[in-house]
């Protein structure tokens, strides 16, 4: 792995300590792509999960994923599969649409004991294009929708037998996503260094975006340019390096506006701007509508 970034140095995402407890308390959990973007923004740093796998079904709009050090970047529908401590990363498009298992490592085991055939590439992370499959895999993937709608049905509603019921299906998504791993969508090649720095880059960025450092510092940081930052960023998210700062930014933002009983103001000095009336601007400009507005139409 002298290439990749050290294992250690990726963060473990605790989505029970930071975005909802029923995923410290459950060892099965679905939720929404969209509802999971509200907290997290649509561009999620590079990132890994203790004794989770994790299956995201995206239905339709561009997406930009890493899967270890592999690179992907296609059109939904598709799934990506992430076993246990695997670094991660994704951008995805403000229309993309999806649904999100998470699953305990244990339960995951279970249903797949004593087959040996398929106990080892639950390891591996996979990426298909949903799109992209002929013959029996065609009807394979037509078929893996209406089981993800079975699982948010069953999951949203209290009812007699619901968590066999999740791990028969749960299973059934998991033994057909490896019958199409086979056709799994290639990575597209990214230099290894490249990828190192853009990883750092978001480490960065989430340190101190709050700092409002210029791009010259986080440049000077990584021992680059601004230009050749800027290509990488470029090259690996589809934005600018500002307009990656600019995303962290608003995410937190719209965190805060969400989630914490703060006032815009202090929202405002929270995130360091010094200006409110600037703070409003800059978030009208990339959100479309004021923070207070914003505020008032997520809490109706």
């Amino acid at each position: 792995m002298s290439s990749r970034q050290p294992l250690a140095s990726i963060p473990v995402l605790d989505l029970g300590q930071v975005y909802d407890q029923r995923y410290a308390d459950a060892d099965f959990h679905y939720d929404g792509h969209g509802r999971l973007c509200e907290f997290f923004g649509r561009s999620v740093a590079v990132h890994r999960h203790d004794r989770l796998f994790q299956i995201h079904y995206i239905h339709n709009g561009h997406v930009h994923l890493y899967l270890d050090d592999h690179q992907y970047r296609l059109d939904g529908p598709l799934c990506f599969f992430t076993p246990p401590g695997v670094p991660h990363a994704f951008i995805t498009e403000q229309a993309c649409e999806g649904q999100v298992i998470t699953v305990r490592q244990q339960r995951v085991w279970q249903l797949f004991e004593g087959e040996a055939a398929l106990s080892p590439r639950l390891n591996q992370p996979l990426c298909v294009d949903l799109s992209d499959q002929q013959g029996d895999n065609a009807c394979i993937a037509a078929y893996l929708p209406s089981l993800f709608q079975q699982v948010a049905d069953e999951f949203t509603r209290q009812r007699g037998g619901r968590e066999a019921n999740l791990m028969a299906l749960l299973r059934l998504i998991l033994a057909n996503l490896l019958r199409l791993a086979e056709r799994a969508q290639r990575d597209s090649p990214v230099p290894a260094q490249d990828l190192l720095q853009f990883h750092r880059f978001n480490h960065l960025v989430e340190a101190h975006h709050a700092e409002h450092w210029p791009l010259q510092h986080y440049a000077a940081e990584l021992g680059l340019t601004t230009a050749r930052l800027n290509l990488i960023c470029r090259r690996l998210a589809g934005m600018s390096s500002k307009q990656m700062v600019f995303e962290r930014q608003l995410q937190e933002a719209k965190r805060l506006l969400l989630h914490s009983g703060q006032s815009v103001s202090q929202i405002c000095f929270t995130l360091g701007f010094r200006d409110p009336a600037y703070f409003s601007r800059f978030f009208s400009r990339h959100v479309g509508t004021p923070p207070s507005d914003y505020r008032d139409s997520r809490s109706a």
